[in-house]
């Protein structure tokens, strides 16, 4: 098996980067990409770091389990399968699954620190950063926490205020001008979809 090619996806949360990379994937065979998403790789909420109002914070680089992620990785480029548990944000309605991660000619590794670690940033062929205003992304931080994560509304809006945003000026934008491809999703991000689209089916054709 060839050395697959590897492409990192970061931005801020509600930038867009879970739909960017669902609709990228569409068209694609299956074995072809394989996707590894860090929100398989928290660590266990009772691990975590709580702030002075008793909160847990999730928006820190040492929240996710980098060495089991960069081993898991290096796994897939080495041509082996890796399994793990899904990680369900502590949803009660949720059930989880255990993951499979196939080896393929393209990797595409995204996830808030993508680029902030430094021993995974050194691994990417490709960089592409999603961006959007802030106004824009606390919207659908809502959304999605309210609907798929079962999180109260003042629990997400509290949260952005005092960790996501904190957290994304820190650890993800002084990162942005690392990146090889910048995808503004403002309103839409088709035209940066397509770009990379073509790009993906022209390193499977490899």
């Amino acid at each position: 098996m060839a050395q697959p090619f590897i492409i990192g996806i970061t931005g801020g949360s509600g930038s867009g980067k879970t739909t960017f990379i669902r609709q990228l994937r569409e068209g694609i065979p299956a074995d072809k990409v394989c996707l590894l998403s860090m929100d398989d790789y928290y660590v266990p909420r009772e691990r975590q770091e709580v702030d002075d109002r008793g909160i847990y914070n999730f928006d820190r680089p040492a929240s996710i389990h980098r060495k089991e992620f960069v081993r898991d990785l290096k796994l897939l480029m080495a041509g082996e399968t890796v399994h793990r548990r899904e990680y369900v944000f502590n949803n009660e309605l949720a059930e989880a699954r255990m993951l499979t991660f196939r080896p393929a000619p393209v990797i595409i590794v995204e996830g808030l620190f993508v680029f902030h670690y430094k021993e995974l940033r050194k691994l990417l062929d490709l960089k592409i950063f999603l961006h959007a205003k802030d106004n824009l992304k606390v919207v659908r931080r809502i959304k999605r926490d309210r609907v798929e994560r079962n999180y109260p509304l003042d629990d997400v809006l509290y949260r952005y205020e005092h960790h996501v945003l904190p957290a994304y000026e820190k650890y993800v934008q002084p990162h942005k001008e690392r990146a090889d491809l910048i995808v503004n999703n403002n309103t839409d991000f088709n035209m940066g979809l397509a770009v990379v689209h073509a790009f993906v089916e022209k390193m499977i054709e490899r």
